[in-house]
């Protein structure tokens, strides 16, 4: 059922988007190494689900997925390499501990980060980030 409010004397509906959305699709990551990033998920367990390429800009597009979240890292030769609106992609894990051992060995944890606790939730959260090869920060998150 879609809402509505009043605004300045007239009725503004709002979409009800639960209705209409099942969650997440993807989150979009330029790139101007698209095989360094793709390598750096791997890394972490993603697997390829889809590679193209947009020939309208000619630049490679690869869909990365883990479990339900999907990544998708496209050439932009005048991306930035800097953070931006979205500040990070958390993924949800059930071992934080072993999770950050493996990151460390890996050589991906570029940021030096620990794992830190915040009192969120029922019971709290167990979390770190690292940062990707594109500037995206990447969080590793266990409920508690």
């Amino acid at each position: 059922m879609n809402k509505s409010y009043k605004d300045e004397q007239k009725e503004v509906k709002i979409m009800d988007l639960k209705n209409y959305s099942t969650g997440v699709q993807h989150i979009g990551i330029p790139t101007n190494d698209i095989d360094k990033t793709v390598e750096f998920y791997h890394k972490l367990g993603f697997e390829t689900a889809f590679e193209t390429v947009n020939e309208e800009a000619n630049e490679k597009v690869v869909f990365l997925k883990l479990g339900t979240l999907v990544v998708e890292t496209y050439e932009n030769h005048a991306a930035k390499m800097e953070h931006g609106a979205i500040d990070h992609v958390a993924l949800d894990v059930r071992d934080i501990e072993e999770i950050f051992q493996y990151i460390n060995e890996a050589g991906l944890n570029s940021t030096q980060d620990t794992i830190h606790f915040l009192p969120f939730w029922e019971n709290g959260v167990k979390f770190f980030t690292i940062e990707g090869p594109n500037k995206e920060k990447v969080e590793f998150s266990q409920y508690l």
